[in-house]
């Protein structure tokens, strides 16, 4: 089949989401699809280029200004340049897609081209990503009207199909968009375990001067809904156990609050920022870390967790035990839960781990044990495919 990958954000731009929708193209191409992808246009990266076995077309964009506040995110617009209507028309009349594969639905291009889908009666698989969701009330009452009064009416215009990849994402387009169970695929996000199987290409714990000492790494950019405060504050009660630990905060700070509440409590020498790294050195930071925790609010558990537990090192999360469906997860047995926003109970479990280094690692071995089960990029591209033959009304 001939299938159109469509989202605003792509490599090189870095991101979890991103590269999973690359992944999940080359992969498509692999099993002997033919594969166009939309993108916007990124800073170094070629206009049209080919990777991979198939075409990336990058659509001139103009990114959001920067207007000093915590929701800044380094996001482009194809609808703010004239003409992309046309371009994206053009593209897939030249491509004729059986099917289209949008990731975000509050992406511009996912709209173009879900009007596309629209008038030519074509299937859309829309994946949910990010939920417009935040934990400061008037941005919370922002993004609510958003998708009232914008998203939800664009979307539903062109009957997508959901890609639900936890409860959260099933309740949240339940209530946002009117979505039901029979709107949804339930498939989860994927990674690329194999690529955390060899030996580190960097020495993390030189480079930052750490040396042996209980290393916590924290990976994903900074925003109000990863803002690593629960962390912070649990470093007090770890430090008390554990003196030498050191915190690593590893991504772009768009929301630095974790920061001022670590010099308010006097920990800022244990915290270590080292800012956005490159996707390739990722596996040599996990391959350093002692303990991973990132998802620390309750609002789900993403890539950058999943290729933690990948790479065989014990990960703390604050979902629910029935957050994946048709993936059981039992605490303190294939997993490590705690509360969300709850310092006490994640500096408890913290220090656990740090006490009992053969507990972590019978847990980090059972974590990647249910990665190569359940979240491996070829378990979760043959569901994609699957999805795309039932709504081809293929058997």
């Amino acid at each position: 089949m001939r299938i159109a990958v469509v989202n605003n954000f792509f490599p090189p731009r870095p991101g979890g989401s991103y590269h999973l929708a690359a992944a999940l193209a080359e992969r498509y191409v692999a099993a002997g699809h033919e594969v166009l992808v939309l993108t916007a246009a990124y800073p170094g990266a070629p206009a049209e280029e080919e990777r991979d076995g198939y075409r990336v077309v990058r659509l001139p964009a103009m990114p959001m200004p920067k207007l000093g506040l915590s929701i800044d995110f380094d996001m482009a617009f194809a609808l703010a340049r004239p003409g992309n209507l046309g371009r994206v028309r053009r593209l897939l009349n030249e491509f004729r897609p059986d099917i289209i594969h949008q990731h975000g639905q509050f992406f511009d291009l996912s709209w173009i081209s879900g009007w596309y889908a629209r008038r030519h009666k074509l299937p859309v698989l829309l994946s949910i990503h990010t939920r417009l969701e935040s934990p400061d009330p008037k941005y919370a009452a922002l993004f609510k009207m958003l998708d009232r009064f914008l998203v939800k009416p664009i979307i539903t215009r062109f009957h997508p199909r959901y890609v639900i990849m936890d409860e959260l994402a099933a309740t949240y387009c339940a209530e946002r968009y009117g979505a039901t169970t029979q709107d949804y695929e339930y498939i989860p996000v994927a990674v690329e375990p194999t690529r955390f199987a060899g030996q580190p290409s960097i020495d993390v714990r030189a480079r930052h001067g750490v040396g042996d000492a209980p290393l916590i790494v924290s990976l994903g950019h900074v925003i109000p809904l990863r803002d690593r405060l629960a962390l912070i504050e649990a470093l007090p009660t770890i430090l008390e156990k554990h003196p030498d630990t050191k915190v690593m905060v590893i991504g772009r700070v768009y929301y630095d609050a974790f920061a001022e509440r670590a010099a308010a409590l006097g920990v800022s020498d244990a915290v270590i920022t080292t800012g956005v790294v490159p996707s390739a050195d990722v596996p040599a930071y996990f391959a350093a870390a002692d303990v991973v925790a990132h998802d620390l609010q309750g609002g789900g558990f993403g890539t950058a967790s999943l290729e933690a537990m990948a790479a065989g090192r014990a990960t703390i999360g604050t979902v629910t035990e029935t957050n994946f469906p048709a993936v059981r997860l039992h605490n303190w047995e294939n997993f490590v839960l705690v509360p969300p926003d709850d310092p006490n109970e994640l500096a408890e479990a913290v220090i656990r781990l740090l006490d009992d280094p053969e507990e972590r690692e019978i847990i980090a071995k059972r974590q990647r044990d249910l990665v190569y089960a359940h979240f491996t990029l070829e378990v979760v591209t043959r569901q994609h495919l699957d999805a795309f033959d039932r709504m081809m009304g293929r058997s």
